[in-house]
């Protein structure tokens, strides 16, 4: 994992309405289960709107803030293009963008599992179990989004 000290700082960016706030869980529930220190906090702006909103998640050893500090992610995950230049300057200078360019949409069987298929790709870059990523995703979607959002996130895995 990036950086020098123990934590990982990931923002989840979007539109209302997306699924920021529910990547940002499954991503959270995900280092939990891989015995992480984790901190989540959410800025849900106008997001009943479609306005913009995001969401921190940092993990390690030990976290004392959900915050991620301006200009400290590691990770900017980006679900509409729209959002990358909004959201581009909590993204530390070596940090890495994933947007939504980096999945085929065409191959998710549902277009709302984006934000799952995007939470793949991150997923190449984290040293966290593929079977605490299906665990976590089960967890947070009813059982009849299963298949497909698990699909979604080996798209977004293994493109």
């Amino acid at each position: 994992m990036p950086g020098n000290s123990s934590v990982v700082n990931v923002v989840v960016a979007g539109l209302g309405g997306q699924g920021v706030l529910k990547a940002s869980g499954i991503l959270a529930d995900t280092a939990f289960r891989a015995g992480l220190d984790v901190k989540k906090s959410e800025i849900h702006g106008m997001s009943q709107r479609g306005g913009s909103v995001s969401s921190d998640v940092r993990f390690g050893d030990r976290v004392f803030s959900p915050m991620v500090p301006a200009g400290e992610a590691d990770f900017l995950v980006v679900l509409t293009a729209s959002q990358i230049d909004v959201a581009r300057p909590v993204l530390k200078a070596d940090g890495i963008l994933i947007h939504p360019g980096l999945v085929d949409e065409t191959r998710l069987a549902n277009k709302r599992s984006l934000n799952v298929a995007l939470l793949g790709a991150l997923a190449r870059h984290l040293n966290l179990a593929e079977n605490l990523w299906h665990a976590a995703i089960k967890a947070a979607l009813p059982e009849k989004l299963h298949a497909a959002n698990l699909q979604a996130f080996a798209i977004g895995r293994n493109p």
